[in-house]
Formats: structure tokens, C-alpha cells, sequence
């Protein structure tokens, strides 16, 4: 380039160094720059540098392009890209860039937004192109969008599963890798105070980063953290689930660059990211509430209504439009206002923000919050696209419901009366979940169907689902006490839960902590105190849960026995895709297999306050003459061709040695 164009370039950099956009828009002048070796006088020179700039300074007035970048060969051609800016809806898009073709061009309610739907066909090269807005023929805005190629197959984006087992995480709580984040300037939330359980506590992605380590020996093959992206709310910002900008890293958590090295770091461990999605609500300061794209982007924008919260509408033959619609179209609480999916550009602009991230973050899943609230087409649309895009992914939702009739309905391959089909893998257990702290901590369990016979039933319904293989199974989460505060702080009982959700049908989920009994007893359904702090996340931290330092003998006692089993687990076919012969409860002890061919492993759960002793005679059908088990944990022989005892308030896990 010529000297005289490189000193022009130069100042166009020094006048606008932080905004992205305006670089994007001086490299797309460059052809004007290099005329300036044919131009030679001061004049001409002073002219060009005046055109230019005021071209810059339209372009500077564009504030959001999103999604921020894209692929070349989705097996989806489509893209519509938001842009977003004073007025921009006046303009009209120009691209010339081979293979990308504009389809369609609206602009929003709002004179600020314009929609731009293209089609990038399958002969399109990786590269930049320039989007020209023009008024009256004249060009006013110029930005360069970018077309990445593909890191990966979209089959080698393989998703979570019943080999998996799943650590969910509060970021805030879990560890402060890094301080200087704990307070950023421009936030509304200006402060950090541990003592405070609805405050911010410092956690961020650094503290993910630094304890990956931590996560590969416990056993763990995935983690899921909380929302990362941006929540600039004044206040109760740190869960996550109000987000203010989809395509913005929480600056207090960390950046995107971070994001990507978790996700990294974390696969070189053998290690998946789940991302924790929100299709139904956003927070209230969120930028786009101060100027909406379309009037019914938001439901009751204008008067804002709380939802019924009645899920089984969803299902329910005789439920009335009024209903079915306070639910779905209702805002979830008054911070986070209710997203209309039925807006055909709301609803691609939030599929494509996770296909987006599933792509820029190389994910291995994705937990869909408060499924249900959302209308079907919307997240029949939602959970299809991605699965189309990514046939190996897998997608989680919740449906918060203790009947096994909602919960099995939005599973992939249930055949429902209304004919409604979803693409979505997984469902959470939340009947299971509740059956098996009910069974665990009742006092009378010598009445008919009580005790253990509460878990056996609910696993009995199993028939219901598409896939019970690939359900999530968990025994509390960040919005439930915790397991061990559920259990009456009973070091044997949580024990005991551990080693169900470890070894039934399905795919584990443990809450950060539990692994060291983090418990909330003297404050229970406060979510501030279920979402404590991971001890040694902190500098000065009394009790270190990753080096075993100040926890007291129960806590390391369950820290080691849930790395036994999370170790055993791992790579265990009987356990993560073996078929389940369970047999009715009797004294209050439940006895299930698991098993592929002859390859056995038996589960016995006493839930008594004394030893009870096992008669094998009742399980021969499955036992077959077999002579030992193998204590998993202890590797101590058991004799199982005769009674064997079990003790008190304990489980038994057994591999079967086959006849010899």
C-alpha cells in the first residue's frame, strides 16, 4: 500500500481504536485508500479523509449486528441477521459476495432494526463481505460480516448421554479465579458481598478454568454451569437467567475468549460443556426493552402480566384458551419479561444465538430453563433445527412436574393424543427425584406402597417414556434444597441417594457441593443459601473442598464415596447402557439389577435403622447360579449363592462374577 495511504489509515485508526465496527468499516474502504497514490495533492487528500470519516461516523451509529458471525456449510442455508441502529430500518442492504444471496429485507416496527434474511449456499468460500446501507442510492453505512469455516463435522458435536455424569454449577458460587473482574464499571450490580445470599460473590469462569483438574478426579465427564451470558440487573444478577445481551459473556464472569478456553480445556479432560439456555423470558434491563423490534416482540409489553404457572395446560384435552395462554404468553416473574416465540424473527433469532454458541463454543449440550413456558411450535422448531443442524447433540428441558405423564410428553418419540412432536432428548426426573426423598426420609414405611416401594413405583412408570435411558436423573438442583438438607442432614441417607442416581437408568446430574454435604438446613427454600459457596473457591477460604484441607470427617468420607462410584462409573456398559430388572421392595430394602447378556451388577438399598439379611433364592431368575459379587467400592467378596447381610441405612453395589 502506498506510504500516504498507510499514514490515512493510520489516523482512521487512532480516531475511532475501540469501535469494531468502524475498523470493520475502514478495511472495507480500503480500494479508496489505495487511490491515494494517484492522488497527490493536499487538497484531494484532506477531501478523501473528509468523505471517508463521515462515512465512518454513520457506520458508528450501527450498535448491534447479531448473530455476530456465521458459518459457511450449515446444512441450513438460511441466515437472518438483526442489525440494529439509529434508523437503520430506512436503509436498504447491498452484498456482493459470491454464494450469499438476500432473500428478504424487513424492517422492524422500530425504525431502529432491519432484518435481513440470506441464503448462503453451499458453494460459499469462508471470508468477510461488506453489507452496504444505502438512502436514495447513496451509500450511509458500511460494516464487514464474517463467514467462518467449519471447525469440525457437525456429527463430531456429540452430545451428553447416560455415559455421562453431569456437575451442576452456580458460577458465582463455585470459585473466584479471578478479582479483578468482581467489580466492572457501567454495571448496574456495583458491588461484591459474600455475606449477603442474594449478592454477587466473585465466582467467574477463571474459577471453572482453574479447577477442571478437580472435576476429572471426582469423575465428572460434564459440567453445566448456570447462564454466563450478560445480567445487568441492579440487583440478584448473579444466577444468570435474566439475560440483558445474548451474545455477551457477563464481563464480571469473564469474556467470550474464556468461555471458548473453558470449553477447551475442559474437552482435553474428556470433559463436555452444557450450556444453560433461556428461550422463554429475558431481563427486564435487557437493551432491547428500551426499543423494541416489533410491537409483540414481548408478551403484555405494554401491561405486563405474571404467568398461571399451570403447566399441564400443555397437555390437558379440556384446558381453556384462556388458561393456555395465561401460561405461555405469561411473564415467568415481574424482572424477566415473557418472549413471544410466536414472532417469526424473535423465534430465529434465538434458535440461531444457540447454534450460534453450540458452534463458537464447540458445546456438548444444551438445558433448555422452564420448557413448557414457551409455545410448542416455537420449541418443536427450536429443538428440530438443532438436532437436524447437530444428529449426535443432545438437548435437556425442564419441565418441573412430579407426574410422569407431563414430563414424558416432550420427549423425541413419544407418541402424544395431540399429535404434538418434539426433537428434544432428554427430560429431567423431577419424579423420580421427589420419589426417592420421600422414600428415603419417611418415618412409617411399614404401610403398603410407603418406604421404598415409593421409588420402585416410579420407576415402574418408566413405560411412559420415548427413551428412559436418557432421562436426567438428579437428587436436587440450584432451585431445591439440597439433597442433604432434604435428607435431614443424614450422612448414610444422601449416601444412599448418590448411589441410585449413579447406577439407575439414565444420565446423572449431582449439584456442585454435594460431594462434600453443602447443605442450607437453617434456611431451607432460600435460593441464596442452596446456591452457597464451594469451600476453598475463595483466598483465605477456612475449609478447601478441592484439597480435602478443614472438611470435617463426614464430609471426606462422602467426598470419597462419591468418587468411587462417579470413578467406577466411568466407561461401566452394564451401568450407562444395560437393561434394568428391579424386583418389588420387601422389609424396606430394594434390590435391582443391571445387566447386559450375563454381565451383572445388582443394587441392593436397605433402608432400615438395622442389617437385614438377603435370601438370593428370591432373585435366581436373574442370578442363575452365579457364586460372588464384587464390592465396588471395597472390592470385598461377597458370597451370593447363600444369605448374605447387608447393613444398616446403606447400599450395596455389586459386581457379578460370572460362572465359572
Amino acid at each position: 500500500m502506498p506510504m500516504m495511504a498507510v499514514y490515512l489509515l493510520g489516523m482512521f485508526i487512532l480516531l475511532y481504536p475501540s469501535d469494531k465496527l468502524t475498523i470493520s468499516c475502514i478495511l472495507s474502504h480500503l480500494p479508496y485508500l489505495i487511490l491515494i497514490d494517484k492522488i497527490i495533492t493536499m487538497r484531494s487528500l484532506l477531501f478523501l479523509f473528509f468523505f471517508v470519516s463521515q462515512t465512518l461516523l454513520a457506520s458508528a451509529q450501527i450498535k448491534h449486528v447479531e448473530p455476530l458471525d456465521w458459518w459457511v456449510g450449515m446444512k441450513d442455508p438460511r441466515l437472518q441477521i438483526m442489525i440494529n441502529g439509529p434508523g437503520i430500518g430506512s436503509t436498504l442492504p447491498v452484498i456482493n459476495y459470491p454464494g450469499v444471496h438476500v432473500i428478504k429485507v424487513t424492517k422492524g416496527d422500530s425504525e431502529n432494526y432491519l432484518f435481513i434474511e440470506l441464503e448462503i449456499t453451499p458453494s460459499t468460500k469462508p471470508g468477510k463481505f461488506a453489507i452496504q446501507f444505502t438512502r436514495n442510492g447513496a451509500v450511509t453505512e458500511t460494516i464487514l460480516y464474517t463467514l467462518h469455516a467449519r471447525k469440525k463435522d457437525p456429527l463430531q458435536f456429540k452430545g451428553f448421554n447416560s455415559e455421562d455424569v453431569i456437575c451442576l454449577i452456580t458460577p458465582d458460587r463455585f470459585a473466584n479465579g479471578d478479582s479483578s473482574n468482581d467489580v466492572v464499571k457501567g454495571m448496574r450490580e456495583q458491588k461484591i458481598a459474600r455475606n449477603e445470599p442474594g449478592g454477587r460473590h466473585g465466582g467467574d469462569i477463571r474459577g471453572l478454568i482453574d479447577n477442571l483438574d478437580y472435576f476429572s478426579r471426582m469423575g465428572y465427564t460434564a459440567i453445566w454451569p448456570q447462564p454466563l451470558m450478560e445480567n445487568n440487573m441492579a440487583a440478584y444478577s448473579y444466577h444468570g437467567y435474566s439475560i440483558t445481551d445474548h451474545y455477551k459473556v457477563d464481563p464480571r464472569f469473564g469474556t467470550l475468549e474464556e468461555y471458548k478456553e473453558l470449553s477447551q480445556k475442559a474437552k482435553a479432560r474428556g470433559i463436555k460443556i452444557i450450556y444453560d439456555a433461556v428461550l422463554n423470558h429475558i431481563g427486564a434491563k435487557h437493551w432491547w426493552m428500551e426499543d423494541l423490534p416489533f410491537r409483540d416482540w414481548i408478551n403484555y409489553a405494554d401491561s405486563m402480566i405474571i404467568t398461571s404457572h399451570v403447566r399441564t395446560v400443555n397437555q390437558d384435552p379440556n384446558a381453556s384458551k384462556y388458561d393456555r395462554e395465561l401460561m405461555t404468553r405469561g411473564w415467568f416473574v415481574e424482572s424477566m419479561p415473557d418472549l413471544n416465540g410466536a414472532n417469526s424473527f424473535l423465534s430465529e433469532y434465538m434458535i440461531q444465538n444457540n447454534i450460534w454458541l453450540i458452534e463458537t463454543l464447540e458445546l456438548g449440550g444444551i438445558r433448555l430453563d422452564t420448557y413448557g413456558y414457551s409455545i410448542k411450535p416455537f420449541l418443536n422448531d427450536w429443538s428440530c433445527r438443532i438436532m437436524n443442524e447437530y444428529p449426535n447433540f443432545n438437548l435437556v428441558g425442564e419441565e418441573w412436574s412430579l407426574n410422569p405423564l407431563i414430563t414424558s410428553y416432550w420427549q423425541k418419540g413419544k407418541v402424544n393424543s395431540d399429535s404434538n412432536a418434539s426433537c428434544l432428548g432428554s427430560v429431567m426426573d423431577f419424579p423420580l427425584q421427589s420419589a426417592l426423598v420421600e422414600a428415603l426420609k419417611q418415618k412409617d414405611r411399614t404401610i403398603w406402597g410407603k418406604g421404598m416401594n415409593i421409588v420402585y413405583e416410579a420407576l415402574a412408570n418408566d413405560f411412559v417414556y420415548a427413551n428412559p435411558n436418557s432421562i436426567l436423573v438428579f437428587g436436587d438442583n440450584h432451585d431445591m434444597d439440597r439433597i442433604y438438607t432434604q435428607l435431614g442432614n443424614d450422612l448414610p441417607l444422601t449416601q444412599m441417594a448418590i448411589t441410585l442416581l449413579l447406577t439407575v437408568r439414565g444420565i446423572p446430574q449431582l449439584y456442585y457441593g454435594t460431594e462434600v454435604l453443602l447443605q442450607n438446613t437453617e434456611n431451607p427454600g432460600n435460593h441464596g443459601y442452596i446456591r452457597t459457596d464451594m469451600p476453598g473457591g475463595w483466598t483465605g477460604d477456612v475449609a478447601n473442598a478441592f484439597t480435602g484441607k478443614g472438611l470435617s470427617n463426614d464430609q471426606l468420607s462422602m467426598q470419597r464415596y462419591t468418587q468411587g462410584l462417579l470413578q467406577w462409573r466411568k466407561n461401566n456398559k452394564i451401568i450407562t447402557s444395560g437393561k434394568t430388572l428391579h424386583f418389588a421392595p420387601f422389609n424396606d430394602v430394594y434390590v435391582y439389577f443391571r445387566y447386559i447378556g450375563t454381565e451383572k451388577v445388582m443394587v441392593v438399598l436397605n433402608r432400615n435403622e438395622k442389617a437385614v439379611t438377603i435370601d438370593p433364592v428370591r432373585f435366581q431368575e436373574i442370578l442363575l447360579g452365579n457364586k460372588n459379587g464384587k464390592n465396588v467400592l471395597t472390592n470385598e467378596l461377597v458370597s451370593i449363592d447363600k444369605p448374605f447381610q447387608v447393613a444398616a441405612k446403606s447400599a450395596l453395589v455389586l459386581e457379578i462374577d460370572p460362572i465359572r
